[in-house]
């Protein structure tokens, strides 16, 4: 359910942005939906309503999603205020750079990574593997930033919103699997040693 949430905003934001040009009469009201800053301002909408419905469902709102939530709001006001799609186009790579330095400066300057942290009670690895996990994140995050500005300024802006929404399915479905080749060998030997210990 969690990821579910995470998707919903880009979500909201690619088909308000498709509706651009349509109006809709609401309760006396007409609403005509003006492209990207119809859906930047749907974005703000959505990723609130992801807060409070994490909130709801977990109980807690990891600092992450605290961190988003801020910089959609920041960035999104911008462009919406000043009628400016490059404060959007620039919100998923401070987002994901910001990321990657966080995940570098605790590699770093802890003596428990972030992945290790949130991982470590379950998991039993060696602090190698922790700390090439947290590299290759590190690592994924910035390409993630990399390539969002890249394609902002080098492509169209339908381009941009479409690459934003597919991007994220394949992105996270990457360094889904690149999690489990690092992890799932030290997964097996660590079963495999459990069960050695119970017969």
């Amino acid at each position: 359910m969690a990821q579910i949430l995470e998707f919903l905003p880009i979500i909201v934001f690619f088909v308000v942005y498709q509706m651009d040009g349509t109006t809709i009469d609401l309760m006396g009201y007409s609403l005509t939906f003006d492209g990207i800053f119809s859906a930047t301002l749907a974005l703000m909408g959505a990723t609130v309503i992801q807060v409070i419905v994490t909130r709801l469902l977990t109980g807690q709102i990891e600092k992450r999603l605290w961190w988003l939530l801020a910089i959609v709001l920041v960035m999104g006001t911008l462009t919406v205020g000043l009628r400016n799609a490059e404060f959007l186009y620039w919100k998923p790579t401070v987002f994901n750079w910001a990321l990657a330095l966080v995940f570098l400066l605790f590699g770093v300057l802890s003596d428990k990574n972030l992945l290790e942290r949130a991982m470590g009670s379950q998991l039993q690895v060696p602090k190698k593997v922790w700390s090439r996990l947290n590299t290759t994140y590190a690592a994924y995050f910035f390409v993630v930033g990399t390539a969002n500005i890249y394609v902002a300024y080098n492509f169209s802006e339908q381009t941009w919103v479409d690459y934003k929404l597919w991007s994220m399915f394949v992105f996270t479905g990457f360094i889904l699997v690149i999690t489990m080749v690092i992890l799932l060998p030290h997964i097996k030997e660590q079963t495999s040693t459990e069960t050695e210990e119970g017969s």
